[in-house]
């Protein structure tokens, strides 16, 4: 069984305005939220600025561009030393709303069928949330499910975990409580062990940044669990802007191959994962997810271009100079309420095989 570094519990959540952070949680403002994003603030910089975003190290996904010498916070892979954090919660404040209203709710009651007929550890449903950020997945499914639910957290980053904890939500969709603790450890080698009991495993945005290997080790631990996964939120490698430019191509290119470095499946996640689950017996299905960011989406836009166009540059150097004028106008026409882009993701259920031989 793999020991997670540290596990913390704690007594049911306080609501975010009576906890260590003021107005520190919830999807449509105020919060400090989600996933992969950059340490520090994220203080808004105009079209001139673009050129020097350029020169600064990348988020390996759609997020701002980071500071010189940040690391990634989620320590995937054992062996690797520890690293400061560097997925903000201002960044996964910003995106949570587009998330929230991203995920696929033709989803759920598939899911719910399945929740309703298995079994619950006290009469709670336990649900492991894998590489939670500061817990938005929580707060968006937790009120959507009946039934009392306790919310197993894990993340790389105390940090974080601690805004997942205290701005996870109280209740459930029939006002039963729900229940938090939080793990520090590895998210990618979870086994059957440290999942026994789970109702449900669920992760957003982390499918991508996992390798092959490391899907099929996830895969193992939820069939070796018996339990369900929703798994939301996966880059699918395309990007459309309006209006269109003729260098789109050529930054999508560039930004899914950075996506693909090391190993991580990038753009790939989604089918390395239905292969997988479908191989151990699930049934697997798969509904789109895509940001839609318009003029009122302006503040998020404005930093997934950043990171966008940086990853490019930084994979295909050879593009700098085109890439430096091209954000320079994309950012012109985000502040004028002018750009409107569809980043899409893909969303993923796998429901094990039911035990007793039913089909």
């Amino acid at each position: 069984m793999t020991v997670p570094e540290t596990t913390t519990d704690t007594t049911p959540p306080v609501p975010a305005a009576q906890g260590a952070v003021a107005n520190g949680a919830g999807e449509s403002g105020g919060g400090r939220i989600e996933e992969n994003g950059v340490r520090g603030s994220l203080a808004s910089a105009g079209p001139g600025d673009a050129a020097g975003d350029l020169g600064s190290s990348v988020v390996a996904g759609a997020g701002p561009v980071g500071r010189p010498g940040d690391r990634a916070t989620v320590r995937l892979r054992g062996g690797e030393p520890e690293e400061p954090p560097r997925y903000a919660p201002e960044w996964l404040r910003l995106r949570e709303t587009a998330d929230a209203a991203a995920r696929a709710e033709e989803l759920l009651d598939p899911l719910r069928a399945r929740l309703a007929g298995g079994a619950r550890q006290g009469g709670a449903l336990a649900v492991h949330d894998v590489g939670c950020g500061t817990g938005s997945m929580g707060r968006w499914l937790a009120p959507r499910l009946a039934g009392a639910q306790h919310w197993i957290l894990h993340d790389r980053d105390p940090y974080l975990l601690h805004f997942a904890a205290v701005g996870s939500p109280r209740s459930a969709a029939d006002g039963s409580g729900v229940t938090v603790e939080t793990r520090r450890g590895d998210v990618a080698r979870l086994t059957p062990d440290a999942l026994a009991g789970a109702s449900l495993v669920t992760a957003s945005a982390l499918l991508d940044v996992l390798t092959r290997e490391e899907v099929v080790t996830l895969a193992d631990a939820c069939a070796g669990a018996g339990c369900p996964a929703l798994l939301t939120l996966s880059v699918a490698g395309r990007v459309e802007l309006t209006p269109e430019d003729p260098l789109d191509k050529d930054i999508a290119e560039a930004f899914n191959a950075h996506q693909r470095r090391g190993g991580m499946l990038g753009p790939d996640a989604v089918t390395v994962a239905c292969e997988a689950f479908a191989a151990r017996g699930a049934a697997v299905r798969v509904h789109p997810s895509p940001w839609r960011l318009g003029p009122q989406e302006s503040a998020l836009t404005e930093q997934w271009l950043r990171g966008w166009v940086g990853a490019a540059v930084e994979q295909r150097p050879a593009l700098r100079e085109r890439a430096e004028r091209y954000l320079r106008d994309r950012l012109a026409a985000c502040a004028a309420g002018e750009l409107r882009v569809v980043v899409h993701h893909s969303d993923l259920l796998a429901l094990p095989r039911p035990t007793g031989g039913a089909s």
